[in-house]
């Protein structure tokens, strides 16, 4: 990457309310990795926004309230690859990109009869899977350098609010900073 693009780049992810998303995002994954060793079997997911994040799953308010402690010291005490998650949908979102891309790829040029397009789908398949292959480690790069960041920097816990839909459980974590 050029010194324009790092430029460029830095200034993205350091615009204000995109670093407020990428730390909020970085300590709900901080605090899922936390709240997964204690409830390894209970089923749990997140999602951050501006203000804060959620964290849907049936868990004790006061487990999650040390969970949150627990993350913002470890991420402050420099444990920043804990922003990083395996399940985020970063992954999910990136390995669709490429795979679509791919497919497409394979069929681009393709006649418009489907005979045409069935006998490219062994391709359109074995690009797919490459692709696929390729977002693990890719989805793990754009996690840590576009959609989460594990330096809290000011970032502060201001309420672990507690909310029922039904029978699904969830705590809204309010942030500022």
């Amino acid at each position: 990457m050029s010194s324009l693009e790092t430029k460029i780049f830095g200034t993205i992810v350091n615009y204000p309310p995109i670093s407020r998303i990428r730390r909020n995002h970085g300590l709900e994954h901080a605090t899922l990795y936390v709240l997964a060793r204690q409830f390894p079997q209970r089923s749990m997911a997140g999602h951050s926004d501006i203000n804060g994040f959620w964290l849907l799953g049936d868990l004790p308010t006061e487990a999650v309230t040390a969970a949150i402690s627990e993350a913002e010291e470890r991420l402050r005490a420099g444990e920043h690859g804990l922003a990083v998650h395996p399940n985020c949908g970063t992954n999910f979102v990136t390995a669709g990109i490429l795979s679509g891309l791919a497919a497409f790829a394979a069929l681009f040029g393709a006649e418009k009869r489907t005979r045409d397009k069935l006998e490219r789908l062994p391709l359109a398949i074995s690009l797919a899977t490459i692709a696929m292959i390729m977002a693990q480690p890719l989805g793990k790069v754009v996690q840590e350098y576009l959609t989460t960041s594990g330096e809290l920097e000011g970032l502060e816990v201001l309420q672990i609010k507690p909310t029922r839909q039904g029978s699904l459980l969830a705590h809204r974590v309010t942030t500022k900073g």
